[in-house]
């Protein structure tokens, strides 16, 4: 038996859950050893300390940092580890208070928009808004022809000879926002200054631990619809984009709110993606820039992430964790919830080539199953999360604010923690590690839902503008829920800049997680990026599989590339009819390279697609199993040159199918529930050229097991 398979069997405290501990109540040294101690017992390896509601000494005084203080003394005596959340209760930013008290610069700011119809020709005489003034601009409504105004403001009002025709003339100004005293997550500066008040402020106390007990941090829920109608901004906007484009953005600023004709896409697509990119450089980055100074990971998550489009909320759910070493996601409040946005958390991680995905699992579900420990991690660890953070134990049992309390003193809850946690230590010991393999890659949309966002319709807490069009969640729980493919999110950036055409395959060119795609999927959207439809057609034109589901795209993220989009799109997808069942398109082309379109795409259909396009899978179940209550899912990685195929049935009904794995192999069944591991029986095909080994699988209901090949 080999050192991996030893450590399977036993595995290390370090590969245990660590909670959030919600100190709720007076805090006292002798309450805080005798938890933490009690908590060890039950396989917890550490915790991140989350201040909260009822806690006494005050948050950041002197007093409460003694505290902290003592707990991190403890956990080193014990060999635990800790994470350092960043805030007083959530969301993340305004430090318990007190950014609005010391630094009332550094909060939030908004884009505020004041607009008048006029006809022409007459003159305006119309007062600035108090505020920065980012545009003014005059916009003809029969021809959306629209002149920068910008540079007729004198001394706080705009003076302008109107032509001819009916006009809209409007004014955006950057106010100060502050909702809930929370930083202005796109300043860098103003991020630096909550770093003062709370990260730093922990370094001066016990910075001795920092990289040693202390090994990461944890933000919580930073978003954009805390500020009034979402529209969060940021003075210094219009320098920082034209210092990265070399033009001004103030003649689009209308596309914020309105339809301005051709430009409109690319506009949006030009402001909100560059907010999405202040974002990620401005607050996780900042963080994460700090936390690896000090020797530390930074790992937090947004709010909202199963929400379809999440320009209103992160700017955009990939590219926000580009910067950050650990990507992360919430699961709460009813099992399951997250579960659309889980492949795009990891495939973050998969895209910038992170090793770890965190998950903050189980919180405000009242009278939660015990089974659902079990079901929730199969679920999200099938999707590449791997590494739990349970919510949570509390400090005072008689004041827990969201069940469930996850520790020791549980009736319900304590006397499964340690199989639990021996659990989940053996799932994070293997997918902790390794690169991830899948045959499919879903051009993540964000080009499209971006061009599908503006200002004042809807609620940003629920996305705000969702296009009806936007099916990438549903094709993803498609592909993994009820096709049983597995599949990556490919951000349009990375596909640009880190993968290659080589062979009728797109590669992800990572030096860790290398990804190799045979088939890639367009999901709905009417707004591609001309750059990735040009890759996507390289691929086609030497045999490359590409599906397009719901809306082919009409338009181009970037400016005057409409038409442009139009023939290429149209150069791949007219193909013949394949039938009223299923109901798509094909085109063939002399290579061999196949385009597909769906515009009503359901799993079935989805399904005949890519056996038409695949032939042999990387994973097949031969059966369709019905899964009620819960999913039937697999993830592959490969560690140390060995296959790890982690299957989980995470229903109340048993499942007994046969599975087909590409490539012969030699395999072992490791047991993550008891740590045995024994042979396996295997048959072995060859299926179009390719051999194939058949296994038998039978899972009891909320069982999962690993098929690892042999050495």
């Amino acid at each position: 038996m080999g050192d991996l398979e030893r450590r399977f069997a036993n595995p290390p405290l370090e590969y245990a859950t660590r909670p959030l501990w919600f100190w709720n109540g007076k805090l006292d040294t002798a309450q805080t050893d005798a938890i933490m101690a009690g908590c060890k017992r039950s396989g917890y390896y550490g915790f991140g300390i989350l201040p909260a509601q009822h806690m006494s000494p005050g948050f950041m005084t002197a007093e409460f940092l003694n505290h902290y203080k003592h707990a991190v003394d403890k956990a080193s005596e014990l060999g635990l580890k800790m994470c350092l959340y960043d805030e007083y209760w959530f969301p993340s930013g305004s430090a318990g208070g007190q950014l609005a008290e010391v630094y009332p610069d550094a909060l939030s700011k908004r884009l505020d928009m004041d607009a008048v119809d006029i006809d022409g020709p007459g003159k305006i005489a119309r007062s600035i808004p108090a505020g920065e003034l980012m545009a003014a601009v005059g916009m003809r409504l029969d021809s959306m022809e629209r002149i920068d105004l910008t540079a007729q403001v004198k001394n706080g009002k705009l003076l302008w000879d109107v032509p001819q025709g009916k006009w809209k003339v409007m004014i955006f100004t950057c106010v100060v926002d502050g909702a809930r005293g929370l930083v202005d997550y796109l300043d860098p500066k103003a991020v630096e200054k909550f770093i003062m008040l709370t990260y730093q402020k922990y370094h001066e106390t016990f910075g001795e631990h920092f990289g040693r007990t202390i090994d990461s941090a944890f933000f919580d829920e930073p978003t954009f619809h805390w500020v009034q109608g979402g529209r969060a901004w940021t003075p210094a906007f219009n320098g920082r984009f034209r210092r990265k484009y070399g033009y001004s953005p103030a003649e689009y600023y209308p596309a914020l709110w309105y339809d301005i004709g051709d430009d409109t896409a690319a506009a949006r697509n030009a402001l909100l993606g560059f907010r999405a990119e202040l974002y990620a450089e401005g607050f996780p980055k900042v963080l994460n820039d700090w936390c690896r100074e000090h020797k530390i990971e930074l790992t937090g998550h947004q709010d909202q992430e199963e929400i379809v489009n999440p320009v209103g909320l992160c700017g955009d759910l990939i590219k926000c964790f580009k910067y950050q070493d650990i990507p992360a996601i919430d699961q709460v409040f009813q099992y399951g919830r997250g579960s659309r946005a889980y492949k795009v958390v990891s495939s973050a991680a998969y895209n910038y080539d992170k090793r770890l995905v965190v998950t903050e699992c189980y919180g405000g579900i009242s009278k939660m199953p015990t089974e659902n420990l079990y079901k929730e991690a199969m679920d999200q660890f099938a999707k590449g999360i791997n590494f739990m953070v349970p919510h949570a134990v509390w400090y005072d049992t008689e004041k827990v604010i969201f069940e469930p309390e996850l520790s020791y003193r549980s009736d319900v809850y304590g006397r499964e923690l340690p199989r639990y946690n021996q659990y989940v230590a053996r799932l994070q010991m293997i997918l902790q590690h390794g690169r991830h393999v899948a045959d499919i890659a879903v051009l993540y949309p964000i080009a499209a839902l971006q061009a599908g966002y503006y200002f004042g319709v809807g609620k940003p807490y629920e996305g705000g503008v969702i296009p009806p069009e936007a099916d990438y969640m549903d094709i993803g729980e498609m592909l993994a829920l009820s096709i049983r493919r597995d599949f990556t999110f490919l951000h349009p950036e990375v596909l640009d800049e880190r993968c290659s055409v080589e062979g009728a395959e797109i590669r992800l060119n990572n030096t860790n997680n290398h990804e190799c795609y045979k088939v890639l999927i367009i999901p709905g959207g009417s707004t591609i990026s001309l750059s990735n439809l040009q890759r996507i057609r390289e691929f086609y034109e030497i045999g490359g599989k590409v599906i397009a589901t719901t809306k082919l795209p009409c338009c181009s993220a970037e400016f005057g590339k409409n038409a442009e989009v139009k023939a290429i799109v149209a150069e791949m997808f007219e193909g013949e009819s394949a039938g009223d069942k299923p109901p798509y398109r094909r085109g063939v082309n002399p290579k061999g390279g196949r385009a597909y379109f769906a515009p009503k795409c359901d799993a079935a259909t989805l399904k005949v697609m890519l056996d038409d396009a695949m032939g042999v899978y990387d994973v097949e179940f031969e059966s369709e199993p019905e899964a009620p209550g819960g999913n039937l899912s697999y993830i592959h990685k490969v560690l140390d040159g060995r296959h790890f195929y982690f299957l989980a049935n995470s229903s109340d009904t048993p499942v007994d199918s046969w599975i087909r794995l590409r490539g012969r192999m030699g395999l072992q069944l490791w047991d993550p529930h008891t740590g045995e591991i024994r042979g396996v029986e295997t048959e072995y095909l060859s299926d179009s050229g390719s051999d194939v080994t058949r296994v038998r699988l039978l899972l009891p209901p909320i069982r999962s097991i690993f098929l690892v090949s042999a050495r």
